[in-house]
């Protein structure tokens, strides 16, 4: 009978235990916003940089006025409240910066080269699209060509695992094409269905 008593007085210590310790830490005042704080008594010293923005230059055969980029596909301004934006920022695609920006303008003009015959000639069936993108040595696994709309072809092709992609639409009128890196909070080029 004794040592049943002993471990239930044992047992019972271990939650007065734990209650004592998590009562220490209570009473303690932090100033209201401890980053700002923080910072107040560790200032950044002044041979340290900070990131700054990847300066993007005139790629070979551009014009000296670089063409925008590609940005977002969500509405550009919401509304006080509104959290849309906020909400699919996973949706919006990463710029090219710096030589990889060039890369990607490369890119698109081999493509564009590529499928304009077949533009001409009224040809926007998919697996044809698919089959002249493959011809310039992208691998047929890293290739999507699909319907887009009764008149045209889209197409989506992942360069490199960097990722450098190219996206792009032909129709009988024209072939538009943009590169971008990628999305965050997803690898590869197609579009994330749902964010973090």
């Amino acid at each position: 009978m004794t040592m049943i008593k002993t471990t239930r007085v044992r047992r019972g210590m271990l939650p007065v235990a734990v209650l004592a310790l998590l009562a220490a830490g209570c009473g303690t005042e932090r100033p209201e916003n401890t980053a700002d704080e923080y910072r107040r008594s560790y200032p950044t010293p002044t041979g340290i940089s900070t990131p700054s923005t990847l300066a993007d230059f005139p790629c070979p055969d551009e014009s000296p006025t670089p063409a925008p980029t590609r940005t977002a596909d969500t509405p550009g301004t919401a509304a006080p409240g509104d959290h849309y934006a906020e909400n699919h920022g996973f949706r919006v695609p990463f710029p090219l910066h710096g030589r990889r920006r060039c890369d990607g303008l490369a890119a698109v003009g081999r493509i564009k080269a590529a499928l304009e015959p077949l533009r001409q000639r009224g040809d926007l069936a998919p697996e044809h699209t698919r089959s002249a993108l493959t011809s310039l040595g992208y691998p047929a696994e890293k290739v999507q060509a699909y319907e887009n709309g009764p008149t045209g072809t889209g197409f989506l092709i992942e360069i490199d695992a960097s990722p450098l992609c190219v996206e792009g639409t032909m129709n009988r009128d024209s072939t538009r094409a943009d590169a971008f890196g990628g999305y965050p909070d997803h690898s590869g080029c197609d579009t994330p269905n749902g964010g973090h």
